[in-house]
């Protein structure tokens, strides 16, 4: 079996609180914590992930380079810098909180203004919080199929779905190097 490592970065954006942080923390470490720390320029964190692919008997490493991007709408010039060479894009809203949701197609589009179309999935956080939710999760696969692509509803504090919305990412991402490279 073909051996072969890839190296990506991937934007993790949203507006401030939305619990961007915490879904890192627990893909990467399997933590969490309820204390919000706000994010002062951007974090990067690593994943390296084993990826088989019987058809073609290539097994692939994709190391995705996460960047924690701040989600202050005051800092949109320093986002887009930001934003150069990305391969992927997760984009998360808080359920409790209907302008975060109402902010996912500012973030989806100042994205693809610099990077073009890469794969990106939208996150739904704080699906544990259903008695304080803002607005019909529901309408996460509406933005979702606007871009023609996945959501999640997400909890960074049990971990429903964290590891399932970053993994379809890392999916999409090999998908297109696989298209290109083959």
């Amino acid at each position: 079996m073909e051996q072969r490592s890839i190296k990506r970065k991937v934007c993790l954006l949203g507006n401030p609180a939305v619990g961007k942080t915490s879904l890192i923390r627990k893909y990467i470490f399997d933590s969490f914590s309820d204390k919000y720390i706000s994010t002062v320029g951007t974090k990067v964190s690593k994943k390296d992930i084993e990826i088989e692919i019987k058809k073609i008997d290539l097994k692939l490493t994709l190391t995705m380079m996460v960047w924690d991007i701040l989600g202050q709408s005051g800092y949109r010039s320093l986002h887009s810098m930001f934003y150069k060479g990305a391969s992927g894009a997760l984009i998360v809203c808080d359920l409790t909180r209907r302008e975060t949701y109402d902010s996912l197609k500012i973030w989806g589009d100042s994205l693809t203004e610099v990077t073009g179309e890469i794969p990106i999935v939208f996150l739904g956080n704080k699906k544990d919080m259903s008695d304080k939710y803002d607005f019909d999760p529901q309408s996460l696969k509406s933005i979702s199929n606007n871009y023609k692509t996945f959501s999640f509803l997400t909890s960074a504090k049990s971990g429903l779905n964290v590891e399932n919305a970053f993994s379809r990412l890392a999916q999409m991402i090999v998908r297109e190097y696989l298209r290109d490279h083959l």
